[in-house]
């Protein structure tokens, strides 16, 4: 009798469990290697609705389980019956608890220890490590973003990126919204067509549309359509970054490359084999041999080595102050790039001078997507870490929660009746 009342002092103490609940019983099971606590509410204690915190008549009582954190490697189930109320206004409703939040099957405890490691970890090693399954973390993983994303409060964005990640293969996107001067994602929306841009822009008010500065993003027609039709004098604020535009210039350049190694090896010669990345990696990185290397190539009368030359100088015009100045730079770059009779790169030109004013807005700005970029490798690390995701929902839940700045944690009431 005695260290059957120490167990349940042991883990009133430990589980913070305080009046007007109280722990009725511990049953260690050996065989089944786990622990039950049993929580029982006082006699004759009035209710509060958790809607209104005003005082409800009892209505019925469930019996419920959460799992809790392990007991010297002895998995520990919380079960309590716990009443619900009638309240005149919002009808019946699960009373509050102090150790778990409404709908979770987890004591709050162990959510925040699962939150702890999925920051860390793959969802298969949480999973391995807290004998949990893939479907309970998403749970908790989904309840968290939603407890952040209900505390975020809003605050003045000047300067946000647009970008698009792949969810999956076969063409499934998401577009993911970030804060250029904050370094996290605002929002996450599936698709990359005009109204999952739309549907960001929708969830801000006038004054801050028209306090947004910049809007970076890629040549993307919906982007563009979406922003002039919602945010005040776009056109002065959409910039395309120096990130997609010259990611633009090196597909092109690689392009030529391509069409240049095929009718080289149809004779026999073999000059460009292995030389991919030395026409489209950053010369600043090249090691020794590959400088050597690269040295003897731009020697030769390649059509590769044009294209090269024309994205290099196209790196140089990011550094201009004066927006006039930088525009002559750019047309005469676009008129190289027109009269070197590569087509690739007569394409890439086309593409840039249709959008040009967007290009100039971004020199005068200085406007890049690097933050975006950054997320969205950290994103693609996300997606091969989980191997996938199964719906869009767990994909946008992932991006919410590792790069949102959100408060994940669950903050239980410290008492839900009225004492």
């Amino acid at each position: 009798m005695l260290a059957a009342m120490r167990d349940r002092d042991l883990y009133a103490k430990i589980l913070g469990i305080a009046p007007p609940w109280s722990v009725s019983e511990v049953e260690l099971r050996e065989t089944e290697h786990s622990v039950t606590v049993t929580l029982s509410l006082a006699e004759g204690q009035s209710l509060d609705c958790p809607q209104c915190r005003r005082p409800a008549p009892r209505y019925d009582s469930r019996k419920r389980r959460w799992r809790h954190l392990d007991t010297c490697q002895f998995q520990t189930i919380l079960e309590a019956e716990v009443p619900r109320v009638k309240c005149v206004e919002h009808g019946v409703h699960q009373i509050l608890l102090p150790w778990a939040e409404p709908g979770s099957r987890f004591t709050a405890l162990l959510e925040c220890l699962a939150i702890d490691w999925l920051k860390e970890a793959s969802v298969a090693a949480v999973s391995r490590r807290l004998r949990l399954s893939w479907d309970e973390l998403a749970g908790i993983m989904e309840r968290a973003v939603r407890r952040g994303l209900a505390r975020r409060k809003p605050e003045a964005v000047r300067a946000i990126s647009v970008d698009e990640t792949s969810f999956r293969k076969r063409f499934r996107y998401v577009t993911v919204v970030s804060d250029l001067e904050r370094g996290k994602v605002l929002f996450v929306e599936e698709g990359r067509e005009v109204g999952s841009l739309d549907r960001f822009y929708e969830s801000l008010s006038h004054e801050a549309l028209a306090s947004l500065e910049v809007v970076a993003m890629d040549m993307s027609a919906p982007y563009i359509r979406s922003t002039r039709e919602n945010v005040p004098d776009a056109d002065r604020k959409i910039a395309f970054d120096k990130f997609h535009v010259m990611q633009m210039l090196v597909n092109a350049v690689n392009t030529v490359r391509k069409q240049e190694h095929r009718e080289l090896q149809a004779k026999g010669d073999k000059t460009l084999t292995g030389t991919k990345y030395l026409w489209i990696q950053n010369p600043e990185d090249f090691t020794d041999a590959a400088r050597r290397e690269f040295r003897g190539l731009k020697k030769l009368e390649l059509r590769v080595g044009r294209a090269w030359a024309i994205k290099q100088m196209a790196k140089r015009l990011w550094h201009y102050v004066s927006r006039p100045a930088a525009e002559k730079a750019w047309k005469r770059l676009l008129g190289w790039a027109f009269r070197c009779r590569l087509e690739p790169m007569a394409k890439a030109a086309r593409s840039i001078r249709r959008h040009l004013w967007g290009v100039l807005n971004a020199v005068a700005t200085q406007a890049t997507s690097a933050i975006s970029e950054s997320n969205n490798a950290i994103i693609q690390a996300i997606k091969r870490k989980a191997c996938g995701f199964r719906s869009p929902e767990r994909f946008r839940n992932a991006i919410y929660f590792h790069l949102g700045g959100l408060d994940l944690y669950p903050r239980p009431a410290l008492t839900h009746t009225n004492a």
